[in-house]
Protein backbone atom coordinates (compact mmCIF):
# COMPACT_ATOMS: atom_id res chain seq x y z
CA UNK A 1 0.00 0.00 0.00
CA UNK A 2 1.09 3.60 -0.54
CA UNK A 3 0.55 5.02 2.92
CA UNK A 4 3.73 5.60 4.86
CA UNK A 5 4.46 5.46 8.57
CA UNK A 6 6.15 8.31 10.35
CA UNK A 7 8.73 7.74 13.04
CA UNK A 8 7.36 7.74 16.57
CA UNK A 9 7.64 11.29 17.89
CA UNK A 10 9.36 11.81 21.18
CA UNK A 11 7.37 12.98 24.18
CA UNK A 12 8.23 16.67 24.62
CA UNK A 13 6.58 19.70 26.12
CA UNK A 14 3.95 21.26 23.92
CA UNK A 15 2.56 24.71 23.19
CA UNK A 16 -0.80 25.62 21.62
CA UNK A 17 1.00 25.76 18.25
CA UNK A 18 2.59 22.33 18.57
CA UNK A 19 1.13 20.04 15.87
CA UNK A 20 -1.34 17.44 17.10
CA UNK A 21 -0.01 13.90 16.70
CA UNK A 22 -2.68 11.90 14.88
CA UNK A 23 -2.58 8.10 14.59
CA UNK A 24 -4.64 6.79 11.67
CA UNK A 25 -5.49 3.14 12.32
CA UNK A 26 -6.33 0.97 9.30
CA UNK A 27 -8.63 -1.68 10.74
CA UNK A 28 -9.07 -4.21 7.94
CA UNK A 29 -6.55 -6.99 7.38
CA UNK A 30 -8.40 -9.06 4.76
CA UNK A 31 -6.84 -10.05 1.45
CA UNK A 32 -8.13 -7.79 -1.31
CA UNK A 33 -9.29 -5.18 1.19
CA UNK A 34 -10.45 -1.75 0.05
CA UNK A 35 -9.16 -0.09 3.22
CA UNK A 36 -5.86 1.20 1.80
CA UNK A 37 -7.71 3.22 -0.85
CA UNK A 38 -9.81 4.95 1.80
CA UNK A 39 -6.88 5.33 4.20
CA UNK A 40 -4.58 6.81 1.54
CA UNK A 41 -7.18 9.40 0.62
CA UNK A 42 -7.95 10.31 4.22
CA UNK A 43 -4.29 10.53 5.16
CA UNK A 44 -3.77 13.03 2.34
CA UNK A 45 -6.66 15.11 3.68
CA UNK A 46 -5.32 14.98 7.24
CA UNK A 47 -1.87 16.12 6.17
CA UNK A 48 -3.35 18.89 4.05
CA UNK A 49 -5.60 20.04 6.89
CA UNK A 50 -2.79 21.65 8.85
CA UNK A 51 -1.83 21.39 12.49
CA UNK A 52 -1.39 17.61 12.38
CA UNK A 53 1.50 15.15 12.31
CA UNK A 54 0.14 11.90 10.90
CA UNK A 55 1.28 8.37 11.70
CA UNK A 56 -0.45 5.51 9.85
CA UNK A 57 -0.79 2.25 11.79
CA UNK A 58 -1.86 -0.51 9.40
CA UNK A 59 -3.02 -3.53 11.39
CA UNK A 60 -2.33 -5.77 8.39
CA UNK A 61 1.36 -5.01 8.91
CA UNK A 62 1.55 -5.42 12.70
CA UNK A 63 0.47 -9.05 13.32
CA UNK A 64 -0.50 -8.47 16.93
CA UNK A 65 -0.94 -11.74 18.85
CA UNK A 66 -4.50 -12.98 19.19
CA UNK A 67 -4.12 -14.24 22.76
CA UNK A 68 -4.18 -11.40 25.28
CA UNK A 69 -1.71 -11.56 28.14
CA UNK A 70 -0.67 -9.30 30.97
CA UNK A 71 2.86 -10.64 30.56
CA UNK A 72 3.43 -11.12 26.83
CA UNK A 73 6.25 -13.35 25.67
CA UNK A 74 9.16 -12.13 23.55
CA UNK A 75 7.38 -12.45 20.20
CA UNK A 76 4.23 -10.76 21.47
CA UNK A 77 6.28 -8.03 23.13
CA UNK A 78 8.12 -7.37 19.86
CA UNK A 79 4.85 -7.08 17.95
CA UNK A 80 3.39 -4.76 20.56
CA UNK A 81 6.57 -2.72 20.53
CA UNK A 82 5.81 -1.76 16.93
CA UNK A 83 2.40 -0.38 17.88
CA UNK A 84 2.10 0.54 21.57
CA UNK A 85 4.60 3.45 21.63
CA UNK A 86 2.92 4.99 18.61
CA UNK A 87 -0.50 4.86 20.26
CA UNK A 88 0.97 6.31 23.45
CA UNK A 89 2.57 9.17 21.52
CA UNK A 90 -0.64 10.10 19.72
CA UNK A 91 -2.82 13.01 20.81
CA UNK A 92 -5.75 11.76 18.73
CA UNK A 93 -6.87 8.80 16.66
CA UNK A 94 -8.86 8.15 13.51
CA UNK A 95 -10.04 4.60 12.88
CA UNK A 96 -10.57 3.60 9.25
CA UNK A 97 -12.93 0.62 9.37
CA UNK A 98 -15.12 -1.49 7.14
CA UNK A 99 -18.29 -3.17 8.32
CA UNK A 100 -18.17 -6.94 8.66
CA UNK A 101 -21.42 -8.69 9.65
CA UNK A 102 -22.96 -5.52 11.15
CA UNK A 103 -19.81 -4.74 13.15
CA UNK A 104 -16.09 -4.00 12.89
CA UNK A 105 -13.14 -6.35 12.20
CA UNK A 106 -11.86 -8.71 14.89
CA UNK A 107 -8.21 -7.62 14.51
CA UNK A 108 -9.28 -4.06 15.29
CA UNK A 109 -10.89 -5.19 18.56
CA UNK A 110 -7.75 -7.16 19.34
CA UNK A 111 -5.59 -4.07 18.86
CA UNK A 112 -7.93 -2.04 21.04
CA UNK A 113 -7.99 -4.62 23.83
CA UNK A 114 -4.19 -4.94 24.01
CA UNK A 115 -4.08 -1.33 25.21
CA UNK A 116 -5.67 0.80 27.89
CA UNK A 117 -3.96 3.97 29.10
CA UNK A 118 -2.72 4.69 25.58
CA UNK A 119 -6.31 5.55 24.62
CA UNK A 120 -7.33 7.47 27.71
CA UNK A 121 -8.40 11.13 27.61
CA UNK A 122 -7.86 11.40 23.85
CA UNK A 123 -10.34 11.93 21.01
CA UNK A 124 -11.24 9.36 18.35
CA UNK A 125 -12.75 9.97 14.93
CA UNK A 126 -14.04 7.45 12.41
CA UNK A 127 -13.83 6.92 8.66
CA UNK A 128 -16.03 4.00 7.62
CA UNK A 129 -16.86 2.24 4.40
CA UNK A 130 -19.02 -0.63 3.27
CA UNK A 131 -22.20 -1.44 1.37
CA UNK A 132 -25.53 0.30 1.82
CA UNK A 133 -24.78 1.27 5.42
CA UNK A 134 -21.40 2.80 4.63
CA UNK A 135 -19.88 1.06 7.63
CA UNK A 136 -21.89 3.16 10.08
CA UNK A 137 -22.99 0.13 12.11
CA UNK A 138 -19.33 -0.64 12.74
CA UNK A 139 -18.86 2.91 14.00
CA UNK A 140 -21.85 2.67 16.33
CA UNK A 141 -20.40 -0.52 17.82
CA UNK A 142 -17.03 1.12 18.29
CA UNK A 143 -18.34 4.15 20.19
CA UNK A 144 -19.23 2.30 23.43
CA UNK A 145 -15.98 0.34 23.24
CA UNK A 146 -13.96 3.53 23.16
CA UNK A 147 -16.16 5.12 25.81
CA UNK A 148 -15.19 2.27 28.13
CA UNK A 149 -11.56 3.20 27.48
CA UNK A 150 -12.17 6.82 28.55
CA UNK A 151 -11.88 8.38 25.11
CA UNK A 152 -14.01 11.08 23.50
CA UNK A 153 -15.52 10.07 20.16
CA UNK A 154 -16.27 13.02 17.92
CA UNK A 155 -19.80 13.52 16.63
CA UNK A 156 -19.26 13.70 12.87
CA UNK A 157 -17.87 10.83 10.82
CA UNK A 158 -16.82 10.20 7.23
CA UNK A 159 -18.57 7.28 5.55
CA UNK A 160 -18.63 5.78 2.08
CA UNK A 161 -21.67 3.78 0.97
CA UNK A 162 -20.87 1.18 -1.68
CA UNK A 163 -17.33 2.44 -1.30
CA UNK A 164 -15.80 0.59 -4.25
CA UNK A 165 -18.12 2.61 -6.52
CA UNK A 166 -17.20 5.94 -4.90
CA UNK A 167 -13.53 6.13 -5.88
CA UNK A 168 -11.89 6.57 -9.25
CA UNK A 169 -8.84 4.78 -10.56
CA UNK A 170 -6.70 7.60 -9.16
CA UNK A 171 -7.76 6.70 -5.62
CA UNK A 172 -9.76 9.91 -5.19
CA UNK A 173 -13.48 10.08 -4.35
CA UNK A 174 -15.74 10.75 -7.31
CA UNK A 175 -17.61 13.27 -5.13
CA UNK A 176 -14.45 15.03 -4.01
CA UNK A 177 -16.23 18.12 -2.67
CA UNK A 178 -18.58 16.12 -0.48
CA UNK A 179 -15.93 13.72 0.82
CA UNK A 180 -13.35 16.43 1.45
CA UNK A 181 -15.94 18.56 3.22
CA UNK A 182 -16.90 15.68 5.50
CA UNK A 183 -13.25 15.02 6.28
CA UNK A 184 -12.64 18.67 7.15
CA UNK A 185 -15.65 18.80 9.47
CA UNK A 186 -14.51 15.71 11.35
CA UNK A 187 -10.88 16.86 11.49
CA UNK A 188 -11.92 20.30 12.79
CA UNK A 189 -13.79 18.63 15.67
CA UNK A 190 -10.96 16.18 16.32
CA UNK A 191 -8.34 18.92 16.40
CA UNK A 192 -10.38 20.98 18.88
CA UNK A 193 -10.74 18.03 21.25
CA UNK A 194 -7.14 16.96 20.78
CA UNK A 195 -5.77 20.36 21.79
CA UNK A 196 -8.17 20.72 24.70
CA UNK A 197 -7.45 17.26 26.08
CA UNK A 198 -3.70 17.54 25.51
CA UNK A 199 -3.66 20.71 27.61
CA UNK A 200 -5.81 19.03 30.25
CA UNK A 201 -3.53 15.97 30.44
CA UNK A 202 -0.47 18.21 30.77
CA UNK A 203 -1.93 20.29 33.59
CA UNK A 204 -3.81 17.53 35.37
CA UNK A 205 -2.84 13.91 34.54
CA UNK A 206 -5.82 11.75 33.84
CA UNK A 207 -6.70 8.99 36.30
CA UNK A 208 -9.44 6.40 36.03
Amino acid sequence: MDIDNNAVPSATSTTPDTPVRLAVIVGSVRDGRFGPVVANWFTERARAHGGLEVDVIDLAETELPARLSGSPGPEAAAALGAVTPRLAAADAFVVVTPEYNHSYPGPLKNAIDWHREQWQAKPVGFVSYGGLSGGLRAVEHLRPVFAELHTVTVRDTVSFHNAWERFGNDGQPLDAAGANGAAKTMLDQLLWWAKALRTARATHPYGS
